[in-house]
C-alpha cells in the first residue's frame, strides 16, 4: 500500500495460469473518496468513486473491499510487471481495385478507424470500429446513436433481435439496451478472433485455433483445439458450431462431445457466413466454398481474382458476394457464374451483410458503405453510371453511451412502471446470480444481466424479459435500479 499526504492505493492481481483470470483490483483512498480501478492487465479498466461522510468510513470501506478480492486469490503486485492479454489487429492489405467500374454506393459513414464489426436488421444498421465506437444508424445512413466501449470492437454478432460487441480487452458486451453492459468475461489466453453467440451460449475462435464454449451465466462449457490455426470462422446453430481456421473448416457436436466432420478448403479459411443448410468459407487463395452443414461436402466454388476478406449471400444463397483484398466487391449466383464484379471506392470489405437489394460493407478505411445491389443501378454502374454518395456526417451533439461500471451509475424509480419487470439481485453458490420477482415468470430461470452492478438484495426494474431456449431470460430496453 502506497500513502503520502493523506493518500493511499492498493494494487492487487488475479492471474492464474491455464487460461484463468488475468484482472487487476485497485483501491485509492483520498480523505473521504475511495476510488476503485478494475479490469484486464494492461488495460486502464473501469473506474467508480464513492465519497463517505467521514475519512474512516472510507478507510473501512476500502479495507473491506480488499479484503473481499484477497479472499477471492487477488495478491499484491507491481503494476506493469505483468504483460497484458494478447491481442491480435488483423493485418490487411488493401490494393486498388482492378474491376472496370464502380459500385453504386447511396451513402457512406467514415467511423474515423478500420471497422470489422457490421450488422443490419429491420430497423438498423451497426457499424464497430477498432478505436471502440459502435454507431446505429437507419438504413438512409441517419445516425441514431453511439457507443463508448473500452477497447476495440472485433465484431458485431445478433442472436435473435439481441446484438453483441465482441472487444480486445476480452469482454462481449450486450448493446441491446439504453446502456450497453459485459454479457461475457473470456479467459486473458484467447487471443480472440472472432465470436458467435446462439441462443445465448457464446462460441469464440483464436489465433491458436481453440475453439471456446461459454453458456448465458459467463461460466465456461468446453474448448477444443481444432486442427488448424487462425480462426476466423465461427457459426452456430443448433446441430453444430462451424469452426474455419487455416486447414479448413470443421464441424463440432454443440455440446463439445465430438468432431462431427473437418473439411479441407482451397487455401486459409479468412471470414464465413451461414444459412440454414450451408456455411460458405471465404480463403486466402481467392474462393468462397459453400459446405453442406451435414457433411462438410465442398457443394459449390466461387473464384475472385485475390484473397477473400470477406463474404455474404441473399436469403437461402440464392446470390452470394464476396469482398477481396483489392476493394473490389463480387456477386455470383447459387452456382458459382460471377455476375458482376464492380470497386467499393474506399477500400476492402472487412465485413458485408445484404438485405433487402443493398449490400451494407464496413471497409479498411473505416467506412460504413451502402451499395445498392440491385439488377438496375449494378447494370448501370457496368455502364458507368452511378449515384453521387452521400457523406453521412456525424452530429457532435450526439452522446455517447458508456458501460455502466457501477450501481450508481444507474438511474433510478421508486415505482415499477406499470407493464415493466422486477428483477432481484441473490447470492447463489457463491455467486450473485439474478432472479424475476414479478409473477408470470418460470421461477428458477436466471437473467444475463449486468455483472457491474449485481449487488445482493437489490431490486432492478426492466422494460421487458424475453425466455431463451437455454432456459434463462434476457433483458430487453432500459434497467433502472428499484429504491
Amino acid at each position: 500500500m502506497a500513502a503520502g499526504s493523506g493518500v493511499s492505493t492498493t494494487y492487487l492481481e488475479l492471474s492464474q495460469d491455464g487460461g484463468g483470470a488475468h484482472k487487476f483490483y485497485e483501491v485509492r483512498v483520498d480523505g473521504l473518496t475511495v476510488m476503485v480501478r478494475y479490469g484486464r492487465i494492461g488495460a486502464a479498466g473501469q473506474t467508480q468513486r464513492t465519497t463517505f461522510a467521514t475519512e474512516g468510513k472510507a478507510k473501512a470501506a476500502a479495507a473491506k473491499k480488499v479484503g473481499e478480492k484477497v479472499r477471492k486469490g487477488y495478491a499484491p503486485a507491481v503494476r506493469g510487471q505483468r504483460a497484458p492479454r494478447a491481442v491480435t489487429r488483423r493485418s490487411v492489405a488493401s490494393a486498388p481495385s482492378t474491376a472496370r467500374a464502380v459500385a453504386p454506393v447511396l451513402w457512406r459513414f467514415r467511423t474515423g478507424s478500420s471497422a470489422f464489426g457490421i450488422h443490419v436488421d429491420d430497423e438498423r444498421c451497426w457499424v464497430g470500429n477498432q478505436a471502440g465506437d459502435v454507431y446505429t444508424l437507419d438504413h438512409d445512413g441517419g445516425v441514431l446513436a453511439r457507443f463508448g466501449l473500452p477497447d476495440g470492437v472485433k465484431c458485431l454478432v445478433a442472436d435473435d433481435f439481441w446484438i453483441y460487441a465482441g472487444c480486445d480487452d476480452g469482454r462481449v458486451y450486450d448493446l441491446s439496451s439504453k446502456l450497453p453492459f459485459a454479457a461475457y468475461d473470456i479467459a486473458a489466453d484467447v487471443d480472440i478472433f472472432w465470436l458467435d453467440i446462439h441462443e445465448g451460449v457464446l462460441n469464440v475462435s483464436d489465433r491458436a485455433g481453440q475453439l471456446t464454449v461459454i453458456d448465458h451465466e459467463d461460466e465456461h462449457q468446453w474448448a477444443r483445439r481444432s486442427r488448424g490455426e487462425h480462426a476466423w470462422l465461427v457459426r452456430a446453430d443448433e446441430r453444430a458450431v462451424y469452426h474455419g481456421h487455416h486447414r479448413g473448416v470443421t464441424a463440432y457436436a454443440p455440446d463439445g462431445s465430438g468432431e462431427l466432420w473437418h473439411t479441407a478448403t482451397r487455401g486459409g479459411v479468412l471470414f464465413g457466413w451461414q444459412e440454414d443448410d450451408a456455411v460458405y468459407a471465404g480463403t486466402a487463395h481467392h474462393a468462397v466454398q459453400r459446405l453442406s452443414k451435414t457433411t462438410g461436402a465442398i457443394e459449390a466454388t466461387y473464384p475472385c481474382d485475390s484473397a477473400v476478406y470477406s463474404c455474404a449471400t441473399s436469403p437461402g444463397g440464392r446470390f452470394v458476394f464476396a469482398g477481396d483484398s483489392q476493394s473490389s466487391v463480387y456477386c455470383f449466383d447459387r452456382d458459382g457464374a460471377r455476375l458482376w464484379k464492380l470497386g467499393t471506392g474506399g477500400g476492402s470489405a472487412l465485413s458485408m451483410q445484404y438485405r433487402d437489394e443493398r449490400l451494407y460493407l464496413v471497409t479498411t478505411d473505416g467506412s460504413l458503405v451502402c451499395v445498392d445491389a440491385s439488377e438496375a443501378a449494378v447494370s448501370a454502374a457496368e455502364q458507368g453510371t452511378v449515384p453521387v454518395a452521400r457523406d453521412v456526417k456525424l452530429d457532435a451533439a450526439l452522446p455517447t453511451y458508456a458501460p455502466a461500471t457501477a450501481v450508481a451509475a444507474v438511474d433510478t424509480v421508486a415505482h415499477a412502471p406499470a407493464g415493466t419487470v422486477v428483477v432481484e439481485c441473490v447470492r447463489d453458490s457463491g455467486r450473485v446470480r439474478v432472479h424475476v420477482v414479478s409473477e408470470g415468470y418460470h421461477p428458477s430461470w436466471n437473467v444475463q444481466f449486468p455483472r457491474a452492478i449485481r449487488e445482493p438484495g437489490a431490486r432492478y426494474v426492466v422494460d421487458a424479459l424475453h425466455a431463451a431456449a437455454g432456459g434463462f431470460y434476457r433483458v430487453r430496453g432500459e434497467i433502472r435500479r428499484l429504491l
